[in-house]
Formats: C-alpha cells, sequence, structure tokens
C-alpha cells in the first residue's frame, strides 16, 4: 500500500495484526486492504490526515459515498463497515486513538436501496398493453402479468407454475419458490378471469402436440414447451415499451404488488409469506418506499381485488 501520511503505518500495523493473529485468508486479508486504501483515499482528499482527525461525519460521508455514488449493494457497504470498525477499534485497543468514531454509524439495512415500484395507474396500462393488438398470444401475456400482479410472483415462479397448481375454484395458486419452498396464494378476479380466457381460449391451440412437452406447465410458449424464465423478462419489457413504461422488469411487479398490498394496509407478517420471504426483515423494506405516490391506491388490500 502506498504511503497515506499518517494512515500509513497504522493501516500496516493493523493489516499485520488481523493476519498474524487472526489467520485471515488472503482473499479476506485483501478484502481490507481494498476497503481501508479506498478509505484513506477518501479521507485524505477531505483534509483529513490521521485516525486521530477522523470524525463521525467524515466516516458517514464515506459510507453515503460508496452506497451513492459507486452504487455498491447493502452487503459489500456491509463489508466495509465492518472493516473500519476492526480497524478503529484496533487503533482504540492499541491507545492510538481517543474513541472509535466508528460507534454511531448504522447498518446499511436501515437505509438500503429501495425497490423499484410501480403506480396502481402505471400498472394498469401495463396490464392493459397486453391486449388483442399485441400478438397472438396475448390472452397468455395478459394471464401472466396479472398473475405476476395478483400474487407477487418472481419470473421464475411464474414460468414454474403447474396447470395442476391452479385451482379456479377457489382461486389458489401453489407456487414453488427458491430452496424448493412450495407456498399457496389466493388471486382476485381480474386475474382468475384473465386466466380462464387463457385456459379456453388459448392454451388448448399450444397443447396440438402429443409429445408431452408442456411438461405439464401452465404457462407455454408458442412451440408448446414451457415459457422459459427468459421470456417472461422479454414479454414484460415489450409490454412496458407499449405501455410508455421505462426501464420496467418482472421483479418491478412484486415489488408493485407488496408495495400496493401495504399501503392499502395489509398485514406485514401476511405480505411475508404471499412474497414466501423467510426473514420479515426482507420484507420491511417496502414500508420505507415514498407512498406519497400511491394515493389512487383503493381502501382495501389490493388495487385489483
Amino acid at each position: 500500500m502506498r504511503s497515506l501520511s499518517g494512515f500509513d503505518q497504522p493501516v500496516r500495523d493493523f493489516l499485520a495484526y488481523v493476519q498474524v493473529e487472526a489467520g485471515l485468508a488472503a482473499a479476506t486479508l485483501s478484502a481490507y486492504t481494498s476497503d481501508l486504501a479506498g478509505m484513506v483515499l477518501f479521507l485524505e482528499e477531505r483534509g483529513v490526515r490521521s485516525p486521530a482527525d477522523v470524525d463521525p461525519r467524515d466516516l458517514a460521508e464515506h459510507v453515503q459515498f460508496l452506497h451513492r455514488e459507486r452504487g455498491l449493494q447493502p452487503s459489500s457497504i456491509a463489508r466495509h463497515l465492518s472493516t473500519m470498525r476492526m480497524f478503529f477499534r484496533f487503533l482504540e485497543g492499541s491507545a492510538r486513538i481517543e474513541a472509535n468514531p466508528t460507534a454511531p454509524l448504522s447498518t446499511p439495512t436501515r437505509w438500503k436501496r429501495l425497490p423499484g415500484v410501480l403506480t396502481p395507474k402505471q400498472m394498469k396500462s401495463l396490464l392493459d398493453a397486453a391486449d388483442e393488438t399485441s400478438g397472438r398470444l396475448w390472452r397468455r401475456d395478459r394471464a401472466m402479468l396479472e398473475l405476476m400482479y395478483a400474487a407477487g410472483l418472481r419470473a421464475s415462479e411464474v414460468a414454474g407454475l403447474q396447470l395442476d397448481g391452479y385451482d379456479d375454484r377457489i382461486a389458489v395458486l401453489r407456487v414453488m419458490g427458491k430452496g424448493s419452498k412450495e407456498r399457496l396464494v389466493p388471486i382476485g378476479d381480474p386475474a382468475r378471469h384473465a386466466v380462464g380466457s387463457y385456459l379456453s381460449e388459448l392454451r388448448p391451440t399450444l397443447t396440438r402436440f402429443e409429445d408431452g412437452r408442456d411438461d405439464g406447465k401452465l404457462l407455454l410458449s408458442n412451440t408448446g414447451r414451457p415459457l422459459e424464465r427468459v421470456a417472461v423478462w422479454q414479454i414484460v419489457r415489450k409490454l412496458a415499451r407499449r405501455a410508455g413504461i421505462e426501464q420496467a422488469h418482472p421483479h418491478m411487479l412484486r415489488h408493485s404488488f407488496a408495495t400496493h398490498m401495504l399501503v392499502g394496509g395489509a398485514d406485514l407478517r401476511v405480505v411475508q409469506e404471499l412474497l414466501g420471504h423467510e426473514d420479515i426483515g426482507t420484507t420491511q423494506i417496502y414500508t420505507h418506499v415514498d407512498h406519497s405516490h400511491l394515493r389512487q391506491v383503493v381502501q382495501t388490500h389490493h388495487p385489483r381485488p
């Protein structure tokens, strides 16, 4: 590491300490070295010349720089923060500084990047983009979009829906989520009607082959084979452009489902179960979304009950 005035020797001593005392792997030591080099460069550019001069606000600004300017994910920022905390704890423990400036810093989970969310009006425009003028498979595309929004499905989950996993009598989907974990999700009438139209009017024409190529899946391609995850992305992007929505992607429908449900008054635990999240902390991110653009949401739990 190049000489960085008052930081040079403290950084060298810390890296030597964690290498010898903690027995860190080479990759971890390399990450610590890189994290500290970035921190020191940031601090020196702001006139901070030694660890004793570091103020908590300096480190908070560095963390915000990693988040806003470098666009790092919360997990990466958490690693940077962990490195800084260890470094300054080491300096405090060896009496090189009087107080640890990382003590007031919060964890990234409190301000992690919020998901993109469509307004109910945008969501309706996207759904309506799948109509008679959008192509021969519009009924399938409409059913796919309605299911993703009604049940908060991932692209892989909607593509993997089994025909026998849909119960029209009680309007419930059997969804296979991450880790092969199954969950049951109810859907509203708009999704139910769209699926019914697809099953009666289009799907029979896609199962004209008798070689079992459909694999029992609900949504099929033009060749009668199961709809693939990449095709789900392509369909959503195509219809979003048709609806005048920029940079839309399948996960945005899942984000919109969760946000609209919570804004409408749904319990966080219920949304957690519907989304298939193991950790409620993952679901809580939706409670931080700015609600100012969602005033048109109706009083019930979902804009399309």
